[in-house]
């Protein structure tokens, strides 16, 4: 039987490491999702996600219950990653993809396999660009609803509540985060 989010936390709360550590798992990689993607540099979305897990740790205490704790994470998580940001104000970098490096199969090199054709995937990767660049000049709070939404799926009153908002506040950054990504990536793609 797999113990609730709730329990793992009231555990850690109590001195359990073992259940704080069972959060880290299960999170982790989500919140270093959102940390990449509002910060667009992997060392830096790395030093973010240490830095929640520090703070959730800290603040155990502090988690009533109100809301989920995967909300609770999700809004410590764009704030510090906001506040991160504010901090560093610098260039954002796109991380080499050690991919490519991967040796290609004898299809790929026969030219028989579409996964390892060199156009494709120089062309995926200037799209992928295209698109983290676009992202990255998206106003702070449009930039963390489309991240929230499109990256982490996350719904629109789970926005609302990790940017401590009201729902038409997130259905408008929406919108028009969504509508600058349009207009900006429209020459790439069509």
């Amino acid at each position: 039987m797999e113990i609730s989010d709730f329990e793992l936390v009231q555990n850690a709360a109590k001195g359990d490491e073992s259940a704080f550590e069972e959060l880290v798992k299960k999170y982790q990689q989500k919140v270093y999702a959102i940390a990449f993607g509002i910060a667009h540099n992997q060392q830096d979305a790395l030093d973010i996600t240490q830095e929640v897990f520090i703070k959730i740790f800290r603040k155990l205490n502090n988690f009533r219950g109100a809301s989920s704790f995967y909300t609770w994470l999700y809004r410590i998580t764009a704030n510090l990653s906001i506040d991160f940001q504010r901090r560093r104000k610098k260039v954002t970098q796109v991380d080499f993809d050690e991919k490519i490096l991967e040796e290609p199969t004898l299809e790929a090199r026969m030219g028989e396999d579409k996964k390892y054709d060199p156009s494709e995937i120089l062309e995926r990767k200037e799209i992928h660009g295209a698109i983290l660049k676009a992202i990255e000049v998206l106003p702070e709070d449009q930039r963390t609803a489309v991240v929230l939404r499109e990256l982490e799926n996350l719904s629109y009153k789970e926005i609302a509540e990790a940017m401590n908002c009201s729902l038409g506040t997130v259905m408008s950054r929406l919108h028009y985060g969504r509508k600058k990504l349009q207009e900006t990536l429209s020459p790439i793609l069509s």
